[in-house]
C-alpha cells in the first residue's frame, strides 16, 4: 500500500536515484526531478504529501520553489537536503518555508525517520482556522472536530482519517487503493464493504454531493454546492 506520496528535487543523478529507492522500498511514491523549473510544473499539476528539495538546484534553487509554492497555497511539509551549513543559510530556509533542514552527507534512516515524524502532523501552514465543507458544515483545524450547524460532530477513527483525507485533496480522484493505505495499517486487511460503510457515515453528515463516486476510479471530494 503506497504510504505517502513525494516530491523529490535533486540534482545529483546518483543521489536522486538513491534516495527514489530507498523511499520507494519504504512503500512511499516518489517522483522525482532535477531542477527547480521541472519541480515548480510538478506542484503545480498535483498535491504532495511531503517535499524533499536541494537547494543549490538549476534554474530555480530550493528557496525560490518551496517560497513561491508557499505563496501560492501549498501547504505540505518541507525538508531541505543541502551541502548548505552556514547558519545563514538555515536561517534562509526556514524563512522560505520549510519544517525541517538537514546537512548533506546524512543517513537515509534518518531522512525516513524525520519524514515519518513530520507526516504524523496535519494541515500543515494552514492559514485558517476552519475548513468550509459546505451544507452548514466546516472542519476546526486546531481542535480536529466536525462541525454541523455549530454543533460538534463525533467521528469514529476511520471516518475521521477519512474526511482528513478529502480535504487534504479537494477535487482530486483518490483510488480505492490510496484510500487502502491511508484508513488501515499494515497489520490491518482492507474492506470495500467497510470503506463504503465509512463513505454512507460521512455523507449523511456533511451532504450527499460532497463526496462523488468515480466508477471504477475511486472517490472525489467537493465542496462546491
Amino acid at each position: 500500500m503506497l504510504k505517502a506520496r513525494v516530491l523529490l528535487l535533486e540534482d545529483d543523478a546518483n543521489l536522486n536515484e538513491t534516495i527514489t529507492e530507498f523511499l520507494e522500498d519504504n512503500d512511499y511514491e516518489v517522483e522525482s526531478v532535477y531542477d527547480g523549473y521541472e519541480a515548480e510544473e510538478k506542484l503545480y499539476e498535483r498535491k504532495y504529501d511531503l517535499l524533499l528539495l536541494d537547494v543549490n538546484t538549476p534554474g530555480l534553487n530550493g528557496f525560490e520553489v518551496l517560497k513561491e509554492a508557499r505563496s501560492k497555497g501549498v501547504v505540505a511539509p518541507a525538508i531541505y537536503i543541502t551541502s548548505l551549513s552556514s547558519m545563514e543559510d538555515l536561517e534562509q530556509g526556514y524563512v522560505s518555508g520549510c519544517d525541517d533542514y538537514m546537512r548533506k552527507p546524512f543517513v537515509l534512516k534518518e531522512l525516513l525517520i524525520r519524514m515519518e515524524t513530520l507526516l504524523k502532523r496535519e494541515f500543515y501552514h494552514e492559514k485558517k482556522v476552519y475548513i468550509e465543507i459546505g451544507n452548514s458544515a466546516k472542519y476546526d483545524i486546531q481542535s480536529n472536530l466536525l462541525i454541523v450547524e455549530n454543533k460538534s460532530i463525533a467521528l469514529g477513527n476511520k471516518e475521521s482519517k477519512l474526511l482528513k483525507l478529502f480535504m487534504k485533496y479537494p477535487t482530486e480522484v483518490l483510488s480505492h487503493e490510496r484510500i487502502y493505505g491511508h484508513l488501515w495499517d499494515y497489520e490491518e486487511e482492507p474492506s470495500d464493504t467497510a470503506l463504503r460503510t465509512y463513505i454512507k457515515n460521512l455523507r449523511k453528515i456533511i451532504g450527499k454531493d460532497r463526496i462523488v463516486s468515480i466508477k471504477k476510479q475511486g472517490y472525489k471530494f467537493t465542496t462546491e454546492e
